[in-house]
């Protein structure tokens, strides 16, 4: 029997036998590894006549493919083992209590920018954004602010730098004077966002979220104006008539100009909106100052508009029965789970968010 044969019935024996993957592993380096038996004797041909190497080296290439499937094999035998073993051993008990899921909550100031969105998307109107920081000619002088005005004063606005000429908005309107300064009329957008004033009480906070609301096309009058409101009053406060009023008052950037009060009354401690002798402020308005106009390059002869401007965090302390405006920023999860809303719960009133 040659050497190539002993060699091969040598390790069928071992592969034949029962083995752990190390013991598999050093059966192949033995054979054909860089100094293994098979890959010495392929070596060793180079030493033979000619004629003798052709024979030796078709014995060993058979040898060689005989025991590499030989091992190739026995590797998916131990590993199928393994498999079986561990779904034999390594059951998973079904019958066990699931783990708890902690689930977020919707803020509800995002509920109530969605809520109003959705609204105010379906009579048309767009959502338009900007920045936080602004200069003080959106903010102030392109709206018609003079430079005397209150709102420019160090105890309201959060200047950015000594010469008062970057700040932190006081209000949305600014967005309204980006859109128009980009495009042409007519424009039909609302503007959500934060805002920042230096106050802080039960019903201020230095930061605090507003919706502005901007209609310019030809012919658009006051009427227009207060159809509008209360399409949305009585759409995001869920009742089916509304008692509403204008209250002249003066803002820089709107001629003539509004406060919008709405009826209510006190049931059980709770505010009833739609009913009731009792009137409560909500938000500001008017027609835009044709100054306002004039600034962002819109032709007042053949053009006018409406404008407001609506405190979202007050809107939703109205409808969800929230006391203190403060708590919207404390970040404490007690009060989010309380006050926030299940993201698969959706008000009856949500139409969905069109952007």
């Amino acid at each position: 029997m040659s050497d190539y044969k002993k060699i091969k019935n040598k390790y069928l024996d071992k592969l034949n036998s029962n083995l752990k993957i190390e013991e598999l592993n050093n059966i192949k380096t033995e054979l054909f590894g860089k100094n293994g038996l098979i890959s010495n004797s392929f070596k060793n041909l180079g030493q033979l006549k000619p004629d003798e190497r052709k024979k030796h080296a078709s014995d060993l290439n058979s040898i060689k493919e005989e025991l590499q499937d030989k091992i190739n094999a026995k590797f998916q035998q131990i590993e199928a083992e393994e498999i079986n073993s561990k779904l034999k051993d390594e059951k998973i008990d079904i019958t066990l209590p699931e783990r708890d899921i902690s689930q977020g909550k919707i803020h509800p100031v995002s509920q109530v920018i969605d809520e109003i969105s959705s609204i105010f998307s379906e009579i048309g109107f767009s959502v338009e954004e900007g920045p936080d920081v602004e200069n003080e000619n959106y903010n102030f002088t392109a709206l018609n602010t003079p430079e005397n005005h209150p709102a420019r004063d160090m105890h309201d606005t959060f200047y950015l730098d000594n010469d008062k000429k970057t700040l932190l908005r006081t209000h949305t309107s600014p967005v309204q004077v980006r859109t128009m300064l980009k495009g042409k009329p007519p424009f039909k957008i609302i503007a959500p966002g934060r805002t920042y004033r230096s106050d802080s009480d039960q019903t201020h906070s230095p930061m605090f979220h507003q919706v502005e609301g901007l209609y310019i096309d030809k012919d658009i009058t006051m009427g227009h104006l207060k159809g509008c409101l209360n399409y949305f009053i009585k759409s995001f406060f869920e009742v089916d008539k509304i008692k509403m009023r204008f209250r002249p008052s003066h803002f820089p950037f709107t001629e003539p100009s509004a406060e919008v009060d709405i009826g209510y009354e006190m049931k059980d401690g709770k505010i009833i909106i739609g009913e009731g002798d009792k009137w409560l402020e909500i938000l500001g308005c008017g027609m835009v100052h044709p100054n306002v106009l004039k600034n962002v390059n819109v032709n007042s002869d053949k053009y006018q508009g409406y404008a407001f401007g609506i405190g979202i965090d007050r809107l939703g302390m109205l409808k969800y029965g929230i006391n203190d405006l403060r708590a919207f920023f404390e970040t404490d999860y007690r009060w989010l789970n309380h006050f926030g809303f299940d993201p698969l719960d959706v008000p009856s009133n949500y139409r969905g968010l069109s952007r």
